[in-house]
C-alpha cells in the first residue's frame, strides 16, 4: 500500500475574525466553506472558525480567544511578533495579475520579484502578521503546480 496526501490546510489564529474575512474573503477571493457557529446563529461574520477555498487552496481560521473568553482591546504583540515564523506558499501562476488585483483593492505592496532559485514571488502580510507569498516557477507553464 502507497501512502497518500491528498490535501493541506493551514489553520491560523486570528486577533479579529470579520477583518480577516474581508481580507481572506473579499480582498483574495476564498469562499466559506463551512463555519461554526453556523451563519445564522452569528452577526455578519462573528464566526469562531471558518474554513475558506479557492481553487486548490484551502485555509482555516479560529479566533485567538475563545468566545467566553475576554478578549484585549489590541493583539498581543509578542504573539504577533511570533507570527513571522509562519508563512504560506501559494501557487499562483499570475503573479503579476495577483499584484494589479490587490493594488486595484487598494494594498499598497511591493511588486513582485524573482528569487535567485527561480520563482516570480509577491509577498504581504495579512491583517494578523502573517506572510504570505503568492509564487510561481519562472519557466513553469501555467497548468504546471509548482
Amino acid at each position: 500500500m502507497t501512502l497518500q496526501l491528498r490535501w493541506l490546510c493551514p489553520l491560523l489564529q486570528v486577533f479579529d475574525m470579520p477583518t480577516s474575512l474581508a481580507f481572506y474573503r473579499d480582498m483574495l477571493g476564498l469562499e466559506i466553506v463551512q463555519a461554526a457557529p453556523p451563519p445564522e446563529q452569528v452577526g455578519k461574520d462573528e464566526f469562531d472558525w471558518v474554513w475558506l477555498r479557492r481553487d486548490d487552496a484551502d485555509l482555516m481560521l479560529n479566533t485567538a480567544y475563545d468566545p467566553d473568553a475576554v478578549r484585549p482591546p489590541a493583539p498581543d504583540p509578542s504573539r504577533v511578533a511570533a507570527h513571522d515564523d509562519t508563512g504560506l506558499f501559494i501557487g499562483c501562476p499570475d503573479v503579476d495579475g495577483m499584484y494589479e488585483h490587490l493594488r486595484a483593492k487598494g494594498l499598497v505592496i511591493d511588486p513582485p520579484t524573482i528569487a535567485p532559485y527561480g520563482m516570480k514571488q509577491l509577498y504581504l502580510k495579512d491583517p494578523d502578521g502573517f506572510t504570505l507569498c503568492f509564487q510561481w516557477a519562472v519557466d513553469a507553464p501555467a497548468a504546471t503546480r509548482a
